[in-house]
């Protein structure tokens, strides 16, 4: 027993196979020759201290990049950590940012409240105008384009094959956030996107049981946006990463079925006289149809149109309440992408910082109600729905 640290090692290591892969929740790990060696070259890929990397993080990253066909992918804190750290990766001093207006509500506020005041210039313009984007990255010397996918919470579907075209002409990076959509329904590093980022507390767990997020690109992004985590400590916790290595066992066959209740809920919902503004790229009336048939992946001829729904009651947001506050199967919350369905009102929840006025702007009428569909049957959940608005007439 003189040699007491190998000794030590050796009782900590493995005897067997698991199928689950461990939780590694340690925070430092013992130092040989090689530690020692990627310590003196920045530390990004050994492990040897939490903070820069850990083997139950590493596995979660693994399925996220392959789910969005990317060399790499990094796990961070959350969502906003990704968003966060991305950007201040790619953006230099004096460098701009064109963004689309329709983001999720704490987005806007880093883009239009703290960028700037960090120096960088931030410009805002509508997701779905083309024109709009092609005179705003014109406009000025452009480092980032940022939009996501599927809207937040209007399901605008962003034409990323032409903004990436756009945005490429004029030599910027575009960084396209897929929370919404999710891999499953688009692939935006396969539409031209250079950099992906997610809240995986959303679909990606599933679970709403875990808050991290992630970012998927090119390699040597990738590592760029790791030194940053290392730095600004956006750095997942290990047993959040295996919340999401295990939600994402069950991705696919999750996001089929919310998929398809989502799609009969909102066909539901169209069909009723005091409903107006159902949003869902499933829908025949989609205003971006067009867009969807190139954006969004099929199974055969089937586009896989995603398991958020938004619609709008006559009434405005208190009738929007009352309604919500009828429903006995779906779950009035904050946040996304669970098994269970979730409900909200933009207004105070996802963008209560914005005046009604910018929400109008931004495309969400009074009166919308966003709809995270979980794997409950469709029928019992169209009833649950029909039940609240009829009570509420």
């Amino acid at each position: 027993m003189s040699a007491g640290r190998p000794a030590r090692a050796e009782r900590f290591m493995p005897r067997t196979r698991p199928v689950v892969p461990p939780i590694h929740q340690s925070v430092t790990y013992f130092l040989d020759d090689l530690a020692y060696k990627d310590v003196q070259e920045g530390g990004l890929d050994e492990v040897w201290y939490g903070r820069f990397r850990n083997p139950t993080v590493d596995v979660a990253a693994e399925e996220v990049r392959d789910a969005e066909s990317a060399e790499a992918a990094f796990m961070t804190s959350s969502g906003m950590g990704a968003i966060a750290t991305t950007l201040l990766t790619l953006l230099r001093r004096g460098d701009r940012v064109v963004a689309a207006r329709q983001v999720y509500g704490d987005t806007r506020d880093l883009l239009v409240r703290d960028l700037p005041t960090w120096g960088f210039d931030v410009e805002q313009v509508d997701a779905t105008d083309l024109d709009a984007w092609r005179a705003a990255v014109a406009a000025g010397p452009t480092r980032v384009v940022y939009v996501e996918t599927l809207a937040n919470p209007q399901l605008d579907l962003a034409d990323l094959p032409a903004i990436a075209g756009i945005a490429h002409e004029a030599g910027a990076v575009l960084v396209v956030d897929n929370t919404f959509a999710t891999p499953y329904n688009v692939q935006p590093l396969a539409l031209g996107a250079d950099v992906v980022v997610h809240s995986a507390t959303k679909f990606l767990n599933g679970h709403s049981d875990a808050i991290a997020g992630v970012v998927a690109g090119p390699a040597e992004l990738v590592r760029e946006v790791q030194r940053r985590v290392i730095t600004l400590g956006t750095c997942l916790d290990p047993h959040a990463a295996y919340l999401v290595w295990r939600g994402l066992q069950t991705f696919e066959l999750r996001m089929s079925r919310s998929n398809e209740t989502a799609r009969s809920l909102a066909a539901a919902l169209s069909a009723r006289d005091d409903v107006v503004g159902v949003r869902h790229p499933s829908l025949p009336d989609y205003e971006r149809a067009e867009v969807a048939q190139r954006v969004l992946r099929r199974d055969g001829d089937a586009l896989r149109a995603g398991a958020m729904v938004s619609f709008t009651v006559d009434g405005g947001d208190e009738r929007a309440l009352r309604v919500m506050r009828r429903l006995e199967i779906a779950c009035e919350a904050t946040s996304l992408g669970g098994v269970e369905t979730l409900v909200s009102t933009p207004f105070n929840s996802s963008h209560f910082s914005l005046t009604p006025d910018e929400r109008r702007a931004a495309r969400i009428d009074d009166g919308m109600i966003r709809v995270s569909c979980g794997v409950e049957p469709s029928d019992l959940l169209i009833d649950d729905f029909n039940r609240a608005l009829d009570q509420e007439r």
